[in-house]
């Protein structure tokens, strides 16, 4: 079993591309934006003075605190290692903190290497124009039910409150879909997670870049013969 990593800037496709390749070879899509926004959204935290704190740089499109994401996401993958499950990851790590941890804490890629091994972490790089990421993010809708992304296009008219055509949820739109917010993610991307992304490729780990403006089906066909072409 593996441990995919699925990183890029926002509206790049990550957790599209993650499920996309999660439903095609049976692995567990580990998607902590969504996780940790439920767990910032739900009424049983509404009264936690912590959460609440996370929950406003959240809706400023700032990163969650390192150590807290860090806390609960190695949790879930040291109990997906136990299990024999293969993994893929979008959304973490998103700083060197998450990625590599300090002398007194061990970070995500540490994580992998004791439940996975080193030589059965993959890391996709998705590549898109900070264009691209605004115009993605702006006109995106999310499904309550199943979380499909969808944008909303001259020729695909979905609408806030609409139903998905999917699963026949309710569509939202995102606090953190604005393009201002937009804008401010990219500039934390840009400072706290790229970063990551050359201290992965400067520890031995490959990273493979793709290509993130093509269709999403086209998309994953490449990560998917890369995949394969690394199991084998």
């Amino acid at each position: 079993m593996k441990a995919v990593i699925i990183m890029g800037p926002p509206g790049s496709g990550k957790s599209t591309q993650a499920r996309l390749l999660a439903d095609k070879i049976d692995y567990v899509h580990l998607d902590t934006g969504a996780y940790l926004e439920s767990v910032l959204y739900d009424p049983v935290n509404a009264k936690n003075k912590e959460i609440a704190e996370e929950r406003r740089a959240f809706e400023k499109g700032e990163l969650l605190t390192s150590s807290w994401v860090l806390k609960i996401v190695k949790k879930r993958v040291e109990e997906l290692a136990r299990a024999k499950t293969g993994v893929i990851f979008s959304g973490s790590p998103r700083t060197l903190y998450e990625a590599f941890g300090d002398k007194n804490h061990v970070g995500l890629m540490q994580t992998f290497e004791k439940g996975y091994g080193r030589k059965n972490i993959v890391v996709f790089e998705l590549k898109i124009r900070s264009t691209d990421s605004i115009g993605r993010n702006s006109h995106r809708l999310i499904c309550s039910s199943c979380r499909s992304p969808l944008l909303k296009t001259e020729r695909c008219r979905f609408e806030i409150g609409g139903s998905c055509p999917f699963c026949g949820g309710k569509l939202r739109g995102r606090t953190l879909d604005n393009v201002e917010t937009i804008k401010n993610r990219l500039k934390e991307y840009r400072r706290r997670t790229h970063p990551v992304i050359e201290k992965i490729k400067k520890n031995g780990y490959r990273v493979i870049g793709v290509n993130g403006r093509f269709k999403p089906y086209q998309i994953h066909d490449k990560i998917h013969e890369i995949f394969v072409s690394k199991k084998s």
